[in-house]
């Protein structure tokens, strides 16, 4: 009976170690966490619509504008002393008539070019001014006229210029008188010869002359006349710069 314990603990040993050597050479697996379920939406609640993002609408690039040219800087262009300027008076102008600082105008006649560039266009206004003026004298003396020019008009501006004085006198009378004493002296000695023979006539001639010196006197000489629309020739004293394009 002792035997048979002793023998039946030894069968319970062994069948212990045998269940635990075969457990401990099982596989170990490893169980994932559960995850969590979906929650369901109550029912006949609508589920939420899905929105698409709208198409982006086509950008539309407007065209640059073209950039205007720049303008190019005017240049200045020196028109050099000595230069001719040929007007044309718009304001008639006599010795009789005109003082010293009386103005006048008057436009180019003719294009102004310096070195093959037109500065200033034909019809260009010009001012000008009466330096002197001189009657003719009853006993000695013609009529004389000293202009000049002041400034030129270009792009809405009056450039100052310096021009040498144009200069002009009445012609001379001295034919002239001596026409109007010998014919005086003339008619005198023809006068003396009827009242008194060669006599008579010497006298006559000698008041018929007297006569005509008086007439002389009394009589002015010819004036210095400028028309509008006459044509004069001025020349630059100072060189003067003009802005052209």
């Amino acid at each position: 009976m002792k035997k048979d314990l002793i023998k039946l603990w030894r069968y319970s040993i062994l069948l212990l170690f045998v269940l635990t050597m075969a457990i401990s050479c099982l596989p170990t697996s490893t169980t994932d966490s559960p995850t969590p379920a979906a929650t369901a939406e109550p029912a006949g609640k609508p589920a939420p619509a899905v929105t698409s993002p709208a198409p982006s609408a086509a950008k539309v690039t407007k065209a640059e504008p073209i950039p205007a040219p720049p303008i190019p800087a005017p240049k200045g262009m020196k028109a050099p002393a000595g230069t001719v300027l040929n007007v044309i008076l718009l304001d008639a102008l006599s010795s009789d008539a005109n003082q010293p600082g009386d103005s006048f105008a008057a436009t180019l006649a003719a294009p102004l070019v310096v070195d093959g560039t037109t500065v200033l266009e034909k019809g260009a206004k010009v001012q000008g001014r009466v330096v002197d003026a001189e009657e003719a004298g009853k006993v000695k003396g013609r009529a004389s006229m000293r202009l000049a020019l002041i400034g030129i008009t270009h792009g809405g501006k009056v450039i100052p210029i310096v021009t040498k004085p144009y200069v002009v006198e009445a012609e001379s009378t001295k034919k002239r008188d001596a026409e109007i004493i010998g014919g005086a002296a003339g008619i005198g000695a023809a006068i003396g010869a009827i009242a008194g023979g060669g006599k008579g006539a010497l006298i006559g001639a000698g008041v018929g002359g007297g006569a005509g010196t008086g007439t002389v006197l009394a009589t002015k000489g010819k004036k210095v006349e400028f028309k509008p629309e006459s044509k004069l020739t001025f020349t630059l004293e100072k060189p003067v710069e003009i802005q052209v394009k």
